[in-house]
C-alpha cells in the first residue's frame, strides 16, 4: 500500500477534517509525495551499444517521502563509518514529557533545536566537569514512537573517550566502561539546561511539568549498528511503505514492533487520522535532523585524523566512487542525453477538490 495512493484517495475529507491545522510544509510534503517518480520531471538516456533509449521519470527528493533519498542515508552511513574510532560507543537519548508534546508541536523550530543544544550541553558539561574532556557527539532528531505516534526525542552517539582539555598535546582519555552519570542525575541536568532555554525563549510552559525526566544510556558496542539505526530515518519518512497492510473501507492497518514485547504487532486507524499523524512529523523547511559536535564535527577534521593517528585507525586509501547509470538490456553505461528540471506541482489542492466519494466512517465525538 503507498502513501501516495492514500492522499490521492483520502486528499478532500482529509481537508475536510484538518484544513485548519495542515501546515505549509506539510502541504507541500503531500504535493512531493503525490508528484514523485510521475510530476516532478524526467531525464532521457540512450545506449550506445544498443541503441536503446529510455525516459525515466525524476523523484521529489522531498525527505519526508518513503520511496525517496535512500541513497542519502547510505552516504551519510559511509560518512560517519569513516569517523568510526576503535572505542566503545555510547547512545543517550533525551525526551521530552507528555506535558510539553503540544508546546513542542506549536513552536517545533524553536523546541527541537532546543532539544539538541541542551542534549548536547549536558553531555559536554559532564564531559568537562567529571572528566575534564572534550567529547566528540552526532545528535539525530527523531519524533516518533515505534506505533507512529507523536513523541520527539534525540539521540546522541559518541565515542568512549575525549581530549583532554589541559593536556597542550590533546591526549586522548578513554571513559569508562559503565560511562559517565546516572541517568536520573543526566536527565536533571538536561531538565535545567531545556527549561531555561524555553524561558529565554519567552515560550510559556503548561503545568504540570513532571520533575523527573527520562535520559538513557546505552552501551552500544563499536557503534557501527547505532549509526544503521539512526540512518533509517534520516532521509525517508517515519514508516516504510511495506509495513502499510491494507486500507479497508476507509480504515487503515500497518504493523510495527512493539517496544515492550520486540515483536510485530498490528494496528488499525482511519484513515485521515493515519495521514495526519503521519504528517506530524514532516520537518519545518530547512532544519537539520542530523548535527555533529566537538571533534566529530566538519570543521574539526585535523582534530579527528589526530586522534584516528593516535588511535591507530587505517583509514580508506580509494575515495568511493559513484557508480554510473546502467542499461537494463546490455549492461552497458548509458549516455543521459536532457534532465527536464524538477518541479513539483500543486496536485494535493487537485485532489482535494475532486470530491471522491469514498466510504469514510464517522469518527466519535
Amino acid at each position: 500500500m503507498k502513501i501516495k495512493q492514500l492522499i490521492q484517495t483520502y486528499a478532500s475529507p482529509l481537508n475536510d477534517r484538518y484544513q485548519q491545522q495542515l501546515l505549509p510544509g506539510q502541504r507541500r510534503a503531500m504535493d512531493a509525495m503525490l508528484a514523485c517518480r510521475s510530476h516532478c520531471g524526467e531525464f532521457y538516456s540512450h545506449c550506445d551499444e544498443c541503441s536503446n533509449r529510455y525516459i525515466t521519470p525524476l523523484s521529489c527528493g522531498h525527505r519526508s517521502c518513503p520511496q525517496c533519498q535512500h541513497h542519502l542515508g547510505e552516504a551519510w552511513l559511509q560518512r560517519q563509518q569513516l569517523k568510526l574510532l576503535p572505542v566503545t560507543y555510547f547512545m543517550v537519548t533525551f525526551t521530552l514529557p507528555f506535558e510539553l508534546r503540544d508546546t513542542a508541536y506549536r513552536h517545533q523550530s524553536i523546541m527541537y533545536d532546543l532539544l539538541f543544544r541542551a542534549g548536547i550541553e549536558a553531555l559536554q558539561t559532564i564531559g568537562k566537569n567529571n572528566f575534564k574532556l572534550s567529547l566528540g557527539l552526532t545528535g539525530v532528531l527523531h519524533t516518533h514512537k515505534r506505533d507512529k505516534g507523536y513523541h520527539p526525542h534525540i539521540h546522541v552517539v559518541l565515542p568512549g573517550g575525549g581530549i583532554k582539555i589541559d593536556e597542550p598535546g590533546k591526549a586522548w582519555q578513554a571513559l569508562p566502561q559503565d560511562f559517565i552519570v546516572n541517568e536520573f542525575a543526566l536527565a536533571r541536568i538536561f531538565r535545567g539546561i531545556f527549561l531555561r532555554m524555553v524561558f529565554e525563549q519567552s515560550i510559556s510552559i503548561p503545568s504540570g511539568i513532571p520533575k523527573q525526566w527520562v535520559s538513557n544510556i546505552r552501551n552500544v558496542g563499536r557503534g557501527k549498528k547505532a549509526l544503521q539505526y539512526l540512518s533509517r530515518y534520516l532521509y525517508r519518512g517515519v514508516i516504510s511503505e511495506n509495513d502499510i497492510l491494507s486500507d479497508h473501507q476507509g480504515q487503515v492497518t500497518f504493523r510495527y514492533r512493539d517496544s515492550q514485547s520486540k515483536k510485530m504487532t498490528t494496528t488499525t486507524k482511519f484513515a485521515v487520522d493515519f495521514i495526519w499523524g503521519l504528517l506530524k512529523h514532516v520537518l519545518p523547511r530547512g532544519f537539520r535532523r542530523v548535527r555533529d559536535y566537538g571533534f566529530l564535527h566538519g570543521n574539526a577534521k585535523k582534530t579527528l585524523k589526530r586522534i584516528q593517528l593516535m588511535l591507530h585507525v587505517k583509514l580508506p586509501t580509494n575515495p568511493a566512487v559513484k557508480s554510473p547509470m546502467i542499461c537494463p538490456t546490455c549492461q552497458q553505461e548509458m549516455v543521459i542525453d536532457l534532465v527536464i528540471p524538477k518541479s513539483i506541482p500543486r496536485l494535493f489542492t487537485f485532489y482535494k477538490t475532486m470530491n471522491i466519494k469514498i466510504p469514510v466512517p464517522q469518527v466519535p465525538s
